[in-house]
């Protein structure tokens, strides 16, 4: 199976997943189970019957360019125990921050072609409740095809059978044919790497610092104050770009930019980006499928100085944020840019599959000077019920400085919480920037 440009760039490594249950006498399938584990595993058999590719393994086929084999190797699947541990000794799960161990790990000492596509490790805590932890590779899908399997695997395992089979024809995106255009109209600048720390910073030289994972929480009110911030209070056209508000989105990731710039003490002529992903389902044209199985997301990124970003409003921030998404909205724009892709003699300086080595040789760094910024937002990540409940709680891991996610909260008031990877020597600023800049 020919993959898409879309695949082969950016991260090719895996995406950590983990999703908490409390043992439940009330459902149809318990957790504490004795046949708990071989159900599980029939089930998943049965729904990579449908979700074929995510069995199969990457095939290298020169000019940093993958295939996809679809072999039947399998997924592997790990069976856990944590019997002196219960699910409340780990505290509140929306602040943990160390999930590692509940997460199937990627061997990426191997060669590529040796990578499952999928892991899964089920781990049994000593109270009856479970931990399911995934790691699926993003060459194959992106966050929502991701879902869309776990969903169809929890139908599955329910007895339900499969609900919507994926879209598997990544023709609509023209894999493996060629360019239409040898010369499209697209900036290149769209694909060079973030920029890097000028020579004489003080903190130079950052890609081996030891980082630590904050997971922040932000009340209705406090968002809605921010985006007052952002918007001037809606009084100032100019202030709110195009004379629309600032999205949730938009204004967050502004905020957390500048504290992050704030935090880091970026030279006022630093240059400094914030890389967001782009859902280009209804962007192409014609859309996507909906249930289109693969890689549909590009990432584009929001360049300023850094002393623009901190002392210019919080506006300025979220209108550049909001122009660099704004170009992805033109299919020509995405068509384009597929076409200087495929244009290009080797994909492999646009990938960060050796990002786990956190060397800023091997790919895109979104680390100090710059962020990555994943919304979680509008995802329906809650809800996954295998028949043993819904999840009490969804969580994932970030180690990488300038990791960052946005979350919805748990409890359905319209908090929102900014889960970030930060060097530990800048963490604490970044928290006092982070609630004290919020003013009325």
């Amino acid at each position: 199976m020919s993959l898409s440009e879309w695949d082969m760039i950016g991260a090719i490594t895996h995406v950590p997943t983990v999703f908490f249950y409390r043992s439940s006498t009330s459902t149809r399938l318990r957790t504490t189970d004795s046949g708990l584990l071989d159900h599980l595993k029939d089930s998943l058999a049965r729904t990579l019957v449908k979700f074929y590719p995510l069995a199969g393994r990457l095939e290298p086929i020169g000019r940093g360019r993958f295939d996809l084999d679809c072999n039947g190797l399998g997924v592997l699947f790990i069976e856990a125990e944590a019997q002196t541990t219960s699910l409340d000794d780990l505290g509140d799960l929306s602040c943990c921050t160390d999930f590692q161990p509940l997460i199937p790990e990627v061997d990426y000492d191997r060669p590529i072609g040796e990578w499952p596509l999928l892991l899964v490790q089920v781990t049994k805590f000593g109270c009856g409740g479970i931990g399911l932890g995934f790691s699926i590779s993003h060459a194959v899908v992106d966050g929502l095809s991701a879902l869309h399997f776990k969903n169809e695997w929890a139908r599955v395992t329910r007895g339900e059978g499969i609900g919507t089979a994926p879209y598997l024809d990544r023709g609509v995106l023209r894999a493996g044919l060629p360019p239409v255009s040898r010369q499209p109209r697209f900036d290149p600048a769209e694909f060079q790497r973030p920029p890097v720390l000028l020579p004489d910073h003080a903190g130079a030289k950052p890609y081996h610092h030891e980082t630590t994972v904050a997971k922040l929480k932000m009340t209705k009110t406090k968002v809605q104050m921010l985006k007052d911030m952002a918007n001037a209070g809606g009084r100032t056209p100019s202030s709110t770009f195009d004379g629309r508000p600032f999205s949730t989105y938009e204004t967050l990731t502004a905020h957390t930019w500048r504290c992050a710039c704030k935090a880091r003490k970026l030279r006022p002529d630093q240059p400094t980006s914030v890389g967001v992903c782009v859902d280009s389902r209804r962007r192409t044209s014609p859309p996507l499928p909906d249930a289109y199985f693969g890689n549909a997301v590009l990432d584009v990124k929001a360049a300023a100085l850094a002393g623009d970003v901190v002392a210019r409003p919080l506006g300025f921030a979220a209108g550049k944020i909001r122009k660099a998404v704004e170009k992805a909205d033109s299919s020509e724009f995405l068509s384009s840019a597929v076409d200087y892709l495929k244009n290009q003699p080797d994909l492999s300086e646009f990938q960060d599959f050796h990002a786990e080595d956190d060397d800023v040789d091997d790919g895109p760094f979104f680390g100090m000077p710059n962020l990555g910024v994943i919304s979680w937002l509008r995802l329906p990540m809650v809800g996954l019920d295998f028949g043993f409940g819904k999840e009490v709680y969804m969580g994932s891991t970030h180690e990488f400085d300038g990791d960052t996610m946005l979350l919805p909260g748990r409890d359905g008031d319209g908090a929102i919480v900014v889960a970030i990877c930060l060097r530990v020597d800048h963490m604490e600023a970044f928290k006092r920037c982070f609630y004290g800049d919020i003013v009325v």
